[in-house]
């Protein structure tokens, strides 16, 4: 009985105990608020320098692509250099109608729409071919040979590409063109001749621009773990069971941002190329949509009409960025946000 009396007075060491719990939503000592702003504060301080290195891109975000925007008024109004922005009357959706009423507007639409086209089937494939192999080149020595040969172009600007270029194929008087004709083949018509002219700007872009975008997809290839590549060697597989199953997938999200970038610019098709190339004889095919807006804006002093066809690309251009992304987004990809 005294034992069992003993055990009755031995209290429960399970960790349950019988007093009451204090409450849980006991009021804070302190307001969320502050506490949320000492935190913000607190990773300013901490992070300063970092923040500090912030403030020259974020300055220059704000006073050449934020400031600017002001002058979209332009496209709404009847400008008058004299007058200025603010004094220049209302024009409302004018500008436009003018725009879409033009005879030259499905022609320029038709052209950019499928030079930019042509640029991304045919320019970023390529860039990847190129990225793949040199890295499967195992001599270090003959990698940078061609790195360096492949990436020197880039450097070069259009107006020396195009020297290039009309030095080859000038008509009568270029390397290509004067040995057609010595040869008996006929006159080799490049620089004027409508179905040249497209193959021509995709050539002359694939030759400057392949090497430098190799490298971006070379540095999603060194990012890839070789440790991946150790083990599918060890389950057997060979160099392209090796390419399509870890190397492809390895640059999958680079190739699809690149992809989202450049829908979202395929309303500009190359305003530097194109100019610089383009005459009287092939407009029919390459007169774009920026080459207008120059002719009519600077040329013409005319800059109501332009600005609204500025803002006309700007707003295809955002549709097709959020579209694209959210179609790389249901396909398995990242996105861009």
């Amino acid at each position: 009985m005294q034992a069992t009396g003993n055990m009755a007075s031995i209290e429960p060491s399970n960790g349950l105990s019988k007093e009451p719990a204090e409450p849980a939503n006991e009021p804070a000592n302190e307001p969320a608020k502050p506490r949320k702003r000492s935190r913000f504060l607190k990773t300013i301080i901490r992070y300063k320098w970092l923040y500090l290195l912030l403030v020259p891109g974020v300055l220059y975000y704000i006073v050449y692509h934020y400031i600017p925007m002001f002058g979209l008024l332009i496209a709404f109004k009847d400008y008058n250099l004299m007058k200025g922005v603010w004094d220049s009357p209302w024009a409302g959706f004018d500008n436009f109608r003018t725009i879409f009423a033009s005879p030259d507007f499905p022609v320029l639409i038709k052209n950019t729409v499928l030079l930019s086209f042509y640029r991304i089937a045919f320019n970023m494939l390529p860039d990847v071919m190129l990225a793949l192999m040199l890295n499967e080149i195992r001599a270090r020595w003959f990698k940078r040979v061609v790195q360096t040969i492949t990436y020197g172009p880039h450097f070069l600007s259009w107006i020396i590409v195009y020297g290039l270029v009309f030095s080859f194929f000038a008509p009568g008087a270029g390397l290509f063109t004067t040995l057609f004709r010595d040869l008996g083949w006929g006159d080799l018509d490049v620089l004027t001749n409508s179905a040249a002219f497209r193959p021509m700007l995709l050539l002359t872009e694939v030759w400057k621009s392949t090497g430098f975008g190799a490298i971006i997809y070379l540095a999603a290839l060194a990012s890839i773990n070789h440790e991946l590549y150790e083990a599918a060697v060890v389950d057997g597989a060979g160099r392209w069971r090796q390419l399509w199953h870890i190397t492809l997938p390895g640059i999958r999200e680079v190739f699809i941002l690149l992809l989202i970038l450049r829908i979202g610019n395929i309303m500009d098709a190359g305003f530097e190329q194109v100019y610089i190339f383009l005459n009287a004889r092939v407009y029919d095919v390459g007169d774009i949509l920026d080459t207008w807006i120059f002719r009519r804006g600077i040329e013409q002093m005319e800059f109501s009409v332009p600005a609204a066809m500025g803002v006309f690309k700007s707003i295809i251009g955002l549709i097709l960025v959020i579209g694209a992304n959210r179609l790389a987004k249901k396909v398995g990809g990242s996105g861009i946000w």
